[in-house]
């Protein structure tokens, strides 16, 4: 007489279990374009113009000579509409019918269509600067270096370089007001593990640093030398070793230091078309279309308001 054991009706069994619920991955934060200069009067082209002018000069004057004229200089600088962005994807009528999760995987395609166009504009921002800037010099601006390999140890990040950086901007006459620094997370790494933070004697206004940690969501919690400092894992990553003033970084960042009030923005760019979604059903080819465009331009406006230091990221488990 028999019974029914998992050993002879395996056939009534659900080897397997589909879960309704769906596993999405952990986004990092963006945030780079509020500190973009957003251009709003280009209604037509794909190439908007903005004249520039110096400063007038001044010379020594003796009664009975002639007075010197001279003009200020000025420059025109460019920026173009040159990026156009798509992310697209599709579902078939068949997947629609035969798929139990494909209701809840369709509402994602607009969001994470959206989501891919906004990194790479993301990436884009944080890349104008270091694009801009010539690799291995310093370029430096009325005699201070705008571009630097970090001064600690093995090319890591020094409280120091903050100050280089602001020294950077003040020989620019740049308002040190809304100071940013934008930095991989192997900076913020460098900056809790450093003795000045253990150590707290010389740097009483950190306290409470090193038992939170530098940062809550996306900004730190302090200040480090009036620099406001956000985390990004959209940091340009160097492709090459760099050399700066005989200082080499194999594995390099380039971490930002620039202004954030308005009258100081490093960065320009106009957008032309915000991402515009468009959806239609492919009665040939059976099945719905999504398509998300953009299109954009940005540029480098103030080389001289905007500061890098290249630091290593291989000496986190060194």
């Amino acid at each position: 007489m028999a019974g029914f054991m998992t050993t002879n009706t395996d056939h009534l069994i659900r080897s397997n279990i589909w879960s309704p619920n769906l596993k999405e991955v952990f986004l990092a934060e963006l945030y780079a374009n509020q500190w973009m200069n957003w251009i709003t009067d280009f209604p037509d082209g794909d190439t908007l113009n903005i004249p520039s002018i110096g400063q007038m000069e001044a010379q020594d004057f003796a009664e009975g000579e002639a007075v010197r004229y001279t003009a200020m200089d000025t420059g025109n600088f460019t920026f173009t509409i040159d990026k156009y962005l798509a992310s697209a994807t599709y579902v078939t009528q068949k997947m629609r019918q035969d798929s139990y999760v494909m209701n809840q995987v369709e509402r994602l395609f607009v969001p994470k269509q959206d989501r891919a166009i906004k990194a790479i504009i993301e990436a884009d921002i944080l890349a104008l600067a270091p694009n801009a800037q010539t690799a291995a010099n310093s370029n430096t601006i009325n005699g201070a270096k705008h571009r630097i390999v970090g001064s600690g140890l093995n090319e890591r990040i020094a409280l120091e370089d903050f100050e280089k950086m602001k020294y950077a901007l003040q020989m620019a006459n740049v308002p040190l007001t809304s100071l940013i620094a934008v930095v991989h997370p192997s900076v913020e790494y460098e900056l809790t593990t450093l003795p000045n933070f253990v150590n707290m004697s010389n740097n009483i206004h950190w306290e409470g640093v090193v038992a939170t940690g530098l940062t809550t969501g996306m900004r730190f919690i302090k200040n480090i030398f009036g620099w406001d400092v956000y985390v990004s894992q959209f940091i340009k990553t160097n492709t090459a070793s760099e050399a700066i003033d005989g200082v080499t970084a194999a594995a390099g960042v380039n971490n930002l230091f620039f202004s954030g009030s308005p009258e100081a923005s490093p960065f320009i760019g106009s957008i032309r078309q915000a991402p515009q979604v468009q959806s239609e059903f492919n009665k040939d080819l059976q099945r719905e279309e999504y398509v998300t465009t953009c299109r954009y331009g940005m540029k480098l406006f103030r080389p001289e308001a905007v500061g890098v230091v290249v630091t290593d990221t291989d000496q986190v488990y060194a």
